[in-house]
């Protein structure tokens, strides 16, 4: 992957295992440092303008994340910067797929522009909650992304990409606590936040591991990418710790 001169501490993120997985976090929203959660993960969930971000945010992320070789993603939202992007809402689905189309659209032309694609896309906050169950809604998230592969969790969203032919990839995340259900535990629940960046860095060893690895594994299932939050306190101790855990135990950072 290029850019690794940038990492020298972390190790290459390179190897023989031929275990691959990859490590995204949520870049452009203006709350956290995203050169050096960029120095750290193989993939840029980018914010597209809805719940945060600018042209000048898309087109930075996408010039850096260029530059060391991480993938973009769009970061699609509800219309919702006040409450970004995590206030539910019932949208119509045509608004919804248009919206949807055009956040594509825009970081498209920003990404194109830094010499890179657009490679997959991931819904945001409230969206990415309500898509898990909500048919109409994820069918929209669909339709306006045209046929870019899907990043989220288990539910609606995964299940009619796969029935449309769609790539899909499977999401887990290391600082959040899970309920016995499957799904993340609200914010405001006691245990919603993992605390330390060990105790995220052993998280997300399991969850690449998979079932077999402990509980929260085999809630999840074996995930194909973990993310940690870029808007959560200690975000690139965070990101650091999980990358040079996964590193340790074998997995070999790629990109989706």
């Amino acid at each position: 992957m290029p850019g690794e001169g940038a990492r020298p501490t972390l190790g290459p993120v390179t190897g023989g295992s031929g275990r691959f997985l990859d490590l995204n976090a949520d870049l452009g929203e203006e709350v956290t440092d995203d050169a050096a959660l960029l120095e750290v993960v193989s993939s840029a969930n980018v914010a597209c303008g809805y719940h945060a971000g600018t042209s000048a945010t898309m087109r930075a992320v996408c010039e850096a994340a260029a530059a060391r070789g991480v993938s973009v993603g769009a970061q699609v939202s509800y219309d919702d910067r006040p409450g970004f992007g995590r206030v539910p809402r019932d949208v119509a689905h045509d608004v919804l797929r248009d919206q949807v189309a055009d956040q594509v659209g825009t970081l498209g032309r920003h990404a194109a522009a830094a010499g890179v694609e657009v490679r997959y896309v991931k819904p945001h906050g409230a969206l990415y909650h309500r898509v898990l169950d909500d048919e109409e809604q994820a069918d929209a998230v669909l339709a306006g992304s045209g046929d870019l592969p899907v990043l989220g969790m288990p539910g609606a969203l995964l299940d009619a990409a796969r029935a449309a032919g769609r790539v899909v990839h499977l999401e887990g995340f290391p600082d959040r606590g899970y309920g016995p259900d499957g799904r993340l535990l609200p914010r405001d629940r006691p245990g919603a936040l993992v605390e330390g960046a060990d105790a995220v860095a052993a998280n997300a060893v399991r969850l690449a591991a998979g079932p077999a690895a402990g509980a929260t594994a085999g809630v999840v299932g074996r995930v194909d990418s973990v993310c940690v939050h870029g808007d959560s306190p200690g975000a690139v101790d965070h990101a650091v710790a999980v990358r040079r855990a996964l590193r340790d135990a074998g997995w070999v950072l790629r990109g989706l």
